[in-house]
């Protein structure tokens, strides 16, 4: 088999002391989940529920690798952002059973467009044009969780 043009490599993500890489598909984003981030967008997180979002798999930059300023960002805003990789396919899984298929945790750093999200406030979701550029999604390895177990999440002042 030809390809017409080369095809894109496979994003990956290390694996926390190991010469072991985890490959990336897909990655899924909460937004409006915190409720000072809503009140800035001009929601009220009372009222607005989260929604989902995706990501390409190629806005990942490995561990240590320099991330290239986005071109026309007159706004970044670099947030952490806790990751978890899912290891294991699914469906209808109940949520006793959910950790079962995280493979491990990673930090990110997401550098959203600012200057297209606050310009986009109006028009809401779908967030590909301000979410989904190349190389903005800086990732540290993967810890797994069969190492050191799962992580627990504060629910306070989270909403």
């Amino acid at each position: 088999m030809t390809f017409v043009i080369p095809p894109v490599s496979q994003p990956t993500v290390e694996v926390l002391g190991t010469d072991d890489r985890f490959p990336v598909h897909r990655i899924y984003c909460v937004g409006r989940n915190y409720a000072k981030h809503a009140r800035e967008m001009g929601m009220d997180p009372e009222r607005e529920p989260p929604f989902f979002f995706a990501k390409p798999a190629d806005a990942l930059v490995a561990n240590g690798t320099p991330v290239p300023y986005p071109p026309r960002n007159v706004q970044p805003a670099p947030r952490d952002r806790a990751g978890g990789a899912i290891g294991r396919g699914g469906r209808d899984i109940p949520l006793a059973n959910a950790l079962v298929h995280v493979y491990g945790y990673a930090v990110g750093n997401d550098l959203t467009r600012r200057d297209l999200q606050f310009e986009a406030r109006e028009t809401g979701p779908p967030l590909g044009r301000r979410e989904g550029l190349r190389l903005l999604r800086p990732v540290s390895a993967l810890r797994p969780a069969a190492d050191r177990g799962h992580l627990e999440v504060a629910r306070s002042g989270s909403r």
